[in-house]
């Protein structure tokens, strides 16, 4: 950057900008304050505040030179002796403003005005805004004061009132991008685009900060600005681990997510910092769903590619559970006595979210009919009456197959009776992709009246099967095997459904258990009293607690606690519900005569040693 003989200017000197078309990122405040110069309708206090390094300072001084400027004098006349500075955090006391306001009164030599500049205006103390006020309030004619502060909310409202505020933002990514690469020409220095967004980003949309930043890693990689170069002398995580990661997270690889974020850590990047990025990285993804908003993705067009393959791959629904996730994990960050912890619990419950969205689907495949189900709660045993009187008698079923068969079974050649199998078998692919036949099976079914609703009673056998049976026997050996198999599988459901209290008890222990190792003691100790077994009515388990803290607690944990049971017991129509039942204890106070009763009773030979001794026990 420089030819040895010259002395090192920093960029930020040396390309601060000199007149309004200079400044970037400002484009309504420079534009406002010019139009404000050429139609002479200056105010004689204004206020410039907003972040460091968005041109605060640098806007007062072009100002400054312009409104002093005219076809009088020339583009090249210096009006310095009509400015003066003043940094208000070492200049913040009373008599620095009194001194202010004594040089206020004297008119310029050259040109029309006074500016008078002072920075941070915030540090001013309240007896020197005071002092300020009246000045400020009525100043000569000839005296304009511009106040610069990054701290608005720190100035009383009377020095706000009296001035016009300009809200200066932070400047774009893209701005700053093109200000570096300018500079990076002028300079003669090698740059990748990515690196330049990667200083960009890092300058969090301060241009001074930007170009401090750019002088530190054009010595650094000898004026070749790399993206891998910025990103190690930035310790600055890279877009791919936020890729992987994503990956790892929706395939539910909860080795891998554990393994990178160890390799993260051990590379000394801070948790904050890693899932402050997680989160922004999954903002990216939902800003690269719609085309509409893909413009507020401030990166690269190689990244920008990146972001709109993954996000075309990963549900919008995930996207924002995972975003909630990694936003609650970032504010409890700092807080948390083991982050550590708590990042890799975060990272295993983003991994788990279609993992559980999976698991809390009921396998149900056959369902009742919408109408039919609320007369089936209603009146289970009239409907139950009816469904029996709609099922066709053995002779009807024979005669309607046999009228159905147009030749004898018998003669038919082996391929078409295979073929005829495959017909009559019940199919469960066939069963899912038509609605209508399903809800004709449940109904023509008549469930147990004192077995409980569960997965297993919900699934029906065909009827085609059971109408096939009589008829079939002799005519079709091998479709009489896949009847006699279906037969003997709706024997084992009906035995199985009989032990449903044996399955759930078995669900409660483990569910027990696992709280009692996930540290869960409070819930361990109520699951541990409760008589499971003897509690489930109606598919409906009442957990009985002594007192209402037990209560409280248990309700904490009721919603995966029934999620639990209807997964461990596939079924998903079980309740749960609390009753308390208050043991009261009775305080008896004993007199002596009762404990020596007692005693007594325990050993009668007290009475005889009472006796024989004379001994009172009224003490």
């Amino acid at each position: 950057m420089s030819n040895g003989q010259e002395k090192f200017i920093v960029s930020a000197r040396k390309y601060r900008p000199e007149s309004w078309k200079e400044v970037i990122g400002q484009e309504s405040i420079t534009e406002t304050l010019l139009n404000s110069i050429q139609q002479d309708h200056m105010a004689h206090a204004y206020l410039f505040c907003g972040p460091r390094g968005v041109g605060k300072t640098t806007c007062a001084r072009i100002f400054a030179k312009e409104i002093n400027r005219s076809e009088d004098h020339g583009e090249d006349e210096d009006f310095s002796f009509n400015i003066f500075e003043l940094d208000a955090a070492s200049n913040n006391s009373v008599d620095d403003i009194r001194s202010l306001t004594d040089q206020v009164r004297i008119p310029p030599q050259v040109g029309k005005y006074k500016v008078y500049i002072i920075d941070e205006v915030h540090m001013l103390s309240k007896q020197a805004f005071n002092a300020f006020l009246k000045t400020l309030e009525e100043p000569p004619k000839h005296a304009i004061f511009i106040l610069a502060t990054t701290e608005k909310h720190k100035i009383i409202p009377t020095i706000l009132s009296r001035c016009q505020i300009y809200d200066f933002n932070r400047i774009g990514i893209e701005d700053i991008v093109m200000q570096l690469k300018g500079i990076a020409e002028k300079e003669n220095i090698k740059y990748e685009e990515e690196a330049l967004h990667v200083v960009a980003q890092k300058a969090d949309g301060a241009m001074r900060d930007a170009l401090s930043i750019f002088d530190q890693l054009s010595s650094f990689t000898n004026e070749n600005l790399t993206y891998e170069a910025v990103l190690k002398n930035l310790h600055v995580l890279d877009y791919d681990y936020y890729f992987k990661v994503t990956d790892f997270l929706y395939k539910s690889d909860f080795a891998e997510v554990l393994v990178i974020l160890d390799s993260i850590l051990k590379q000394g990047f801070d948790g904050s910092h890693f899932i402050s990025g997680l989160a922004g990285h999954f903002r990216d993804l939902l800003v690269c769903k719609d085309p509409r908003t893909l413009g507020l993705l401030e990166v690269g067009d190689s990244v920008k590619a990146k972001y709109r393959d993954q996000a075309q791959n990963i549900d919008s629904a995930w996207i924002l559970s995972a975003l909630t996730l990694a936003s609650e994990t970032d504010f409890k960050y700092r807080n948390a006595s083991n982050q550590r912890l708590l990042l890799e619990t975060s990272m295993l419950n983003i991994a788990s979210l279609d993992l559980e969205k999976k698991n809390s689907q009921p396998e149900v495949k056959i369902l009742p009919a919408p109408t039919e189900k609320k007369k089936l709660e209603e009146s289970p045993k009239k409907e139950a009456a009816t469904i029996q009187e709609k099922q066709p008698a053995a002779d009807e079923v024979k005669t309607e197959v046999q009228e159905e068969a147009e030749e004898p079974l018998e003669s038919k050649d082996p391929s078409d009776l295979e073929d005829f199998e495959d017909s009559v078998e019940p199919h469960e692919e066939n069963l899912e992709e038509s609605e209508e036949p399903l809800v004709k099976i449940q109904q023509e079914s008549t469930p147990p009246e004192d077995a409980p609703i569960s997965r297993r009673t919900r699934r029906k056998p065909s009827t085609v099967s059971l109408k096939l049976e009589n008829t079939l026997e002799e005519k079709a050996p091998a479709v009489k095997e896949i009847i006699e198999d279906q037969v003997d599988e709706i024997k084992e459901q009906a035995i199985e459904s009989s032990e449903e209290k044996l399955e759930l008890e078995s669900a409660w222990k483990k569910l027990s258990t696992e709280s009692f190792e996930e540290g869960k003691s409070a819930l361990y100790s109520i699951m541990a009293k409760q008589k499971i077994a003897e509690q489930i009515e109606d598919e409906v388990i009442t957990v009985i607690l002594s007192h209402e803290v037990d209560q409280e607690e248990f309700i904490q944990h009721s919603a995966h606690v029934l999620m639990k049971l209807r997964q461990y017991m596939q079924t998903p129509s079980l309740g749960l519900k609390t009753l308390v039942q208050e043991t009261k204890h009775e305080t008896k106070l004993f007199t002596a005569q009762d404990k020596f009763e007692y005693l007594a009773s325990q050993n009668p030979v007290l009475r005889k040693l009472k006796q024989d001794l004379d001994l009172d026990i009224s003490h």
